[in-house]
């Protein structure tokens, strides 16, 4: 009997430690105060920091809205109105348009391609997608200016079809392709990679066709990721210079992104015009880091809700 008891105290005990929650998240002990910096040199790293943010950063962003402005709110609404500049913010607009979702749909695939199976070249296109980061937007510009220039490789037979590329919206649709496509991609491969293929294989295992499993699983769990990937995106391809001033041939009124237009008021000394203009990029900016922030912030609630679901 004895024997019996022990044995039921110890189930009881056994069953009073599984009814008892889990416990919550250990928050990391403080860092011994002997491996820290001292004071003053946080202090001196800390206004360093803030120095070369005011000086590189804040100061600059600040002196385009005053410029901007300095004039009145007649001459700032004149000048992002004006016909020339009006031009340049709808083909940035239609520029945009088409080179995000392109980049969208090419991102998405290559970051499922690449996290999802193993296959020769794997290493090699992982290569190429970080080529337009390594190669000078003005490098990019004058690749299509070889193949589809006048002397260029299709040069002649497009003029022989009336086709237009260069000096026309398709090049500066492409140079902007090229110069922002491994942004999508290269935001989602390491999400994926790390979230491995353990979902979508039991989705397969239970039925689910492969369109089904990457609308139901596989989005799902990359969204904010792919949103993070197509707000940069977005970002540089309205704010590319380098490639489409190659391409684009300053056509005013026709060719001229955004920074092209601000580029020619600023070289034709109308300064209250290209701080009006150069504003709306400013503004892009800070739309981007505010958007950027509140992404990182959703990526890091979502992690924590994953690894601690009794906080979330």
């Amino acid at each position: 009997m004895s024997g019996n008891s022990a044995g039921f105290a110890n189930i009881a005990e056994i069953a009073d430690i599984s009814a008892q929650p889990l416990p919550r998240r250990v928050e990391p002990a403080l860092t011994p105060a002997a491996t820290l910096e001292p004071f003053w040199m946080r202090a001196t790293l800390i206004g360093v920091a803030l120095v070369f943010l005011t000086l590189f950063l804040f100061v600059p962003l600040v002196a385009v809205f005053y410029e901007a402005l300095k004039k009145g709110w007649d001459v700032y609404l004149n000048a992002i109105s004006e016909p020339d500049a009006w031009s340049a913010i709808r083909l940035t607009l239609i520029t945009a348009a088409i080179a995000v979702p392109a980049n969208l749909v090419f991102g998405v695939a290559a970051a499922w391609t690449i996290a999802k199976f193993e296959f020769r070249g794997k290493n090699v296109l992982l290569t190429l997608i970080d080529l337009p980061f390594s190669v000078s937007p003005i490098i990019s510009g004058l690749i299509y200016v070889l193949i589809f220039g006048a002397q260029g490789w299709f040069g002649p037979w497009l003029r022989e079809h009336d086709i237009k590329i260069l000096f026309a919206v398709p090049g500066i649709v492409l140079a902007t392709v090229f110069v922002t496509f491994p942004f999508v991609a290269r935001e989602l491969i390491p999400l994926m990679q790390a979230q491995g293929s353990e979902e979508e294989e039991a989705a397969l295992v239970l039925g689910a066709s492969g369109w089904r499993t990457f609308w139901h699983v596989t989005l799902p769990n990359i969204k904010w990721g792919l949103l993070y990937g197509v707000i940069l995106c977005n970002a540089r391809a309205m704010g590319e210079f380098g490639a489409v001033s190659v391409v684009s041939g300053h056509i005013r009124g026709e060719t001229n992104t955004i920074p092209l237009q601000v580029e020619i008021l600023y070289n034709e000394y109308n300064f209250a015009a290209a701080f009006a203009v150069a504003s709306l990029l400013a503004l892009l900016a800070l739309v981007t880091l505010a958007l950027k922030s509140f992404i990182e912030w959703r990526l890091r609630h979502t992690e924590d809700a994953n690894f601690y679901p009794e906080q979330a």
